[in-house]
């Protein structure tokens, strides 16, 4: 069994794709996944399967397209990616809610950074499947532009620990 990390994109925010993360459990559980649970309302959920990584999130991205109407788009992680991401994160230092972490399918081009506009002192790193943005001002604030970010779906490192622990328990039985 592998323990994976759900992180679904564009669920209960701005007022679209509302999801109830009871709901989002039970899903899970029909699908077959088990030690299922969530965190926030963001769509956030553990789940241990023994389907890879790609069935996994086509599983999930099918069962809440068939709820949901659409399918919103689902990043998987394991507790082992998500402990190395945590541990490579180059602005770990800074205040957990200051810093995002937008997850892809595939590798984002590190060359994308050339064209990044960061008015406020925003820095951002690629590291394989992933963009770390620091944000002095918080994201809220931001007119940071850069191209690709929307594709993906963001948490803050406060959120990522929180998963990371959970996955961890899970793993420790």
């Amino acid at each position: 069994m592998t323990v994976f990390i759900g992180l679904l994109r564009a669920v209960n925010v701005g007022g679209t794709g509302k999801l109830a993360m009871a709901d989002l459990k039970a899903l899970c559980l029909e699908a077959g996944f088990s030690d299922v649970s969530t965190y926030i309302q963001s769509g956030n959920v553990v789940f241990s399967t023994t389907l890879g990584e790609n069935e996994a999130a086509n599983l999930l991205d099918e069962t809440l397209a068939a709820h949901m109407g659409k399918a919103p788009g689902v990043f998987l992680r394991t507790h082992v990616e998500l402990a190395a991401l945590l541990s490579a994160c180059p602005f770990a230092d800074k205040p957990g809610n200051k810093v995002s972490v937008f997850f892809f399918e595939k590798p984002f081009d590190p060359t994308a950074l050339a064209t990044m506009t960061a008015p406020a002192g925003e820095e951002a790193a690629v590291i394989g499947r992933e963009v770390h943005v620091h944000y002095p001002e918080g994201m809220g604030r931001s007119k940071l532009k850069l191209a690709g970010l929307s594709k993906g779906t963001a948490r803050n490192l406060n959120t990522l620990r929180k998963l990371e622990a959970m996955a961890g328990a899970l793993l420790a039985g």
